[in-house]
């Protein structure tokens, strides 16, 4: 698989590795990011962002018949998608890890969110370094859902350039994914 933006996400979300993406391995996602900043399964925004991406899954599984595959999630995958059902769903996962609903992630926030979501620690920190412009400790919604538009739609970003790869597998860790 090469290591375009589409190769690199897929990979990740394709948890067990075995060619396609299943809804319980896609919405699984919102549980452990929920777990990880201690929200209740129950909670209003996990419910919402189970919907969001419940949405997405629908959206990407072009032939309805509970499998994405690698080609589908191609021919899906785009600026469209991103603004129609990525910036929903993804916004949904932040506004998870943003626990006290001030529209920011702190570096504790935001670290839990994307090593939940897959990513090593480390990576997350860089990520959380090119992301803070202007070194004030926090990150705003639409500069991280920005960073991840822009990796998904042109390959590129600062947060994307920070990350490395999952410790041993050769599995990309980059989360922008939808």
């Amino acid at each position: 698989m090469s290591d375009s933006p589409q190769h690199r996400i897929f990979a990740i979300l394709d948890a067990d590795g075995d060619g396609a993406i299943t809804r319980a391995e896609y919405l699984a996602r919102v549980d452990r990011v929920a777990s990880a900043l201690g929200r209740d399964a129950h909670h209003p925004v996990v419910a919402a962002s189970r919907a969001a991406h419940e949405a997405v899954f629908q959206d990407m599984d072009g032939d309805h018949d509970g499998r994405v595959t690698f080609e589908e999630y191609r021919a899906w995958v785009g600026p469209d998608a991103f603004e129609r059902a990525c910036r929903p769903a993804l916004g949904s996962m932040f506004d998870i890890a943003d626990t006290d609903a001030d529209g920011l992630l702190n570096r504790d926030e935001f670290t839990r969110l994307r090593t939940a979501a897959g990513n090593a620690e480390t990576d997350a920190a860089a990520a959380f370094d090119a992301l803070d412009a202007d070194r004030d400790g926090l990150i705003d919604r639409d500069t991280y859902l920005t960073g991840i538009r822009d990796f998904v739609t042109m390959g590129d970003s600062p947060m994307a350039a920070a990350y490395g790869t999952a410790h041993g597998t050769g599995r990309p860790v980059l989360d922008a994914r939808p």
